[in-house]
């Protein structure tokens, strides 16, 4: 299904709308029939198979060897999501895409892990009107290693060659090389040469 822009544009501008809106609807339910259909393959050679198939079609873009085990969840589907090359989820990988999630090559995904978009208002006037929220993209790059039931904050970057530890709450930007843990998330140290040992 070819990307709808004016939602693109609305979805990733930054600004406030209406998430109940009947024709964005529409298009978030059509968004996720491919996801669907990818949760109901089975664990055979015809099920693996007709689940890469399935996965070129779901996301916005994907590279080459992904590998996701259902179920995976996702706002939209995956059309909101960009992968890089050598991809690897575990099951009950969440994915709340209303904007961009970006993630670069090699990257590896526990379970049960949730990248989350959207933001809320605080004042409950302004969040329960018209179902208000808007969206910070957030981006994931190379080599990243995301341990199980881990959460991701909207607007978060994280950088190359990083290990976020289980149980991780990610609030805050990540630097390159850093293993990041708790919740919130801090970097306890950088990996580098003596961790190769």
């Amino acid at each position: 299904m070819k990307r709808i822009d004016k939602y693109d544009q609305l979805l990733n501008s930054g600004e406030y709308y209406n998430c109940n809106d009947p024709e964005l609807l529409k298009y978030q339910f059509k968004c996720k029939r491919d996801m669907d259909r990818y949760n109901l393959t089975s664990n055979s050679p015809f099920g693996l198979k007709r689940r890469k198939k399935i996965l070129q079609k779901m996301f916005g873009k994907i590279g080459a060897n992904p590998y996701i085990e259902p179920p995976f969840h996702a706002n939209f589907g995956g059309k909101n999501v960009f992968i890089g090359d050598n991809f690897y989820s575990n099951f009950n990988l969440t994915l709340v895409d209303d904007a961009r999630i970006t993630i670069g090559n090699n990257v590896m995904i526990g379970p049960n892990v949730t990248i989350i978009t959207p933001v809320h208002p605080l004042e409950v006037k302004d969040r329960l009107s018209e179902c208000n929220q808007r969206n910070i993209p957030v981006t994931i790059g190379d080599n990243v290693w995301i341990a199980s039931n881990v959460t991701i904050f909207p607007g978060v970057k994280i950088g190359n060659n990083v290990v976020i530890g289980a149980n991780s709450l990610v609030t805050k930007d990540i630097p390159d090389n850093a293993l990041a843990i708790g919740s919130p998330a801090v970097v306890t140290k950088m990996i580098n040469n003596e961790d190769k040992k």
